[in-house]
């Protein structure tokens, strides 16, 4: 159920003006300080840079797989340079969410939606692939065709069945083997804990004595991690679309849901305003022709001319993709009026989008990273009477969505245990930490960017008015200015700054 967390780009950010021509800046040693002996092969080691594609750079870094084992076996850290415009004040680390999602790609394909000009000119930013993820040491399960069957194919029993959860319950199995089977050992260390441990040494061998860090939705997680693991080296972090670590998967997952429900409502209010809509009436009465929809495509799937068929499932996932931005709505409206004219095409482009699949090929392993991170970091402690609770408080509270996001957990197939834990993260020591909640976002809801910010010891709440998933660069100017200042100048928001 988490896993609605995750998406991090909008649909819109592919197309982007020219970046400005980069100036070089100095290469700093890299940062051995206090660093044990059995750790310093790791910390000092020198990076070679090469030029992989316009004004960006791209390096290995060597990390240990087990940190509490440094030297038994190692992987790779992949990473990605745009030096300053300007004169830098050093690196600025940028992790665009998921878990699983291409700090690289992020970087070099949409780092003007990621930073703005005055960052861009002011620090070199660097993006970089967690443990796990695409071109570092990846997590692999499935061939296309096979993740092709796992994603959209639509079990034969009837929904909540029997039959249809034994289906879905083998098919995680089967995910859950190929993962281990074709990952080579590295499953039980792809932790957010780990993840950070790896993002101090990307730290270090660029030669930065602080950490100064962009986080995105679960990159909140990964950031406020780091910061209670080193509070000492926090420099100036901003973690964006928080997520709460003091609560449990299952509520995780609860109020998620209840959040994209909140963000379908807003969206078909704008929708009936317009003169495209597909719907009419109030807002119930269309969210209401919504519901005999998904259940019409649940009866009777479409087929697309690739042969998959969108049944409710897949429907679903392209209504929550286009619900990540306010910008992507209008691709909403044509998705579902197609869909209603009995075409899946457009539907299956945004489920598409949100997997990361194109002409059917997946690009990145998204997929298989961002359950490899979950199964590892979320204790599967809810009880049957916990269950059952959340799931009618999600079909109370998100009547048009709760039925298609509900189902068996995959990560109870997962081979390895779950390490992490869920509790407050206060990292206590940290210099200021800025916590930015956009009042209605889907996915990464704002009572927790409220929540992180009032743990962290040393937490500074700046709220974005607004609907749509994280609040900096999305044209908010209060918002934008609050966190350019604080990278540039150190200057640190008003604890609680509100920005219509």
């Amino acid at each position: 159920m988490a896993g609605l967390a995750t998406a991090s780009l909008v649909l819109s950010g592919c197309l982007y003006s020219m970046i400005p021509e980069s100036q070089p800046s100095p290469t700093k040693s890299p940062d051995t300080e206090n660093v044990a002996a059995e750790l310093l092969p790791y910390y000092g080691q020198s990076l070679t840079w090469d030029s992989c594609g316009d004004e960006f750079e791209c390096a290995t870094v060597v990390a240990p797989l087990d940190w509490q084992n440094p030297g038994d076996r190692d992987i790779d850290l992949a990473i990605i340079r745009h030096r300053a415009t300007g004169q830098s004040q050093g690196a600025l680390f940028i992790n665009p969410g998921g878990p699983g999602a291409s700090g690289v790609d992020f970087v070099r394909d949409s780092i003007t939606y990621a930073t703005s000009e005055r960052l861009r000119a002011a620090y070199d930013i660097v993006g970089f692939d967690p443990r796990g993820v695409q071109a570092s040491t990846a997590v692999q399960c499935f061939d296309a065709p096979a993740m092709d069957s796992f994603l959209f194919d639509i079990p034969a029993g009837e929904r909540n069945s029997d039959q249809w959860t034994a289906e879905l319950e083998a098919a995680n199995a089967d995910f859950a083997q190929a993962c281990d089977e074709n990952s080579d050992g590295i499953l039980p260390f792809i932790t957010t804990e780990n993840a950070a441990r790896d993002l101090d040494l990307l730290r270090a061998v660029l030669g930065e004595r602080t950490l100064t860090y962009l986080g995105y939705s679960y990159g909140t997680s990964l950031g406020a991690t780091y910061a209670n693991l080193f509070p000492e080296r926090a420099g100036r972090l901003v973690l964006d679309g928080a997520v709460d670590p003091s609560i449990p998967s299952l509520d995780i997952g609860t109020t998620q849901i209840i959040g994209f429900e909140s963000a379908l409502r807003a969206y078909m209010a704008d929708c009936l305003s317009g003169d495209d809509c597909p719907f009419s009436g109030t807002v119930d009465d269309a969210l209401a022709d919504l519901n005999t929809l998904y259940a019409s495509v649940d009866r009777s799937p479409i087929p697309a001319a690739d042969g998959r068929l969108l049944g409710a499932d897949s429907l679903n996932t392209s209504v929550i993709t286009a619900l990540y931005s306010q910008e992507n709505w209008p691709y909403l409206t044509q998705a579902l009026t197609d869909v209603l004219a009995g075409d899946a095409e457009f539907a299956f482009i945004l489920a598409d989008f949100y997997y990361d699949r194109e002409n059917g090929v997946y690009t990145t392993n998204s997929t298989e990273a961002f359950m490899a991170y979950n199964c590892m970091d979320y204790p599967l402690d809810a009880t049957d009477e916990e269950q059952a609770a959340a799931e009618a408080l999600m079909r109370a509270e998100a009547p048009t969505i709760a039925e298609f996001n509900l189902g068996p957990d995959p990560c109870e197939q997962w081979p390895y245990p779950p390490t992490g834990v869920r509790e407050p993260i206060t990292a206590e020591g940290a210099a200021p930490i800025v916590v930015v909640g956009t009042t209605n976002d889907p996915a990464t809801p704002y009572a927790w960017s409220v929540s992180l910010a009032e743990q962290l010891s040393s937490g500074v709440l700046v709220t974005r008015v607004g609907e749509g998933h994280t609040g900096y660069n999305k044209g908010n100017a209060c918002v934008d200015d609050a966190i350019d200042s604080f990278f540039i100048d150190a200057t640190v928001p008003e604890d609680g700054l509100r920005c219509e």
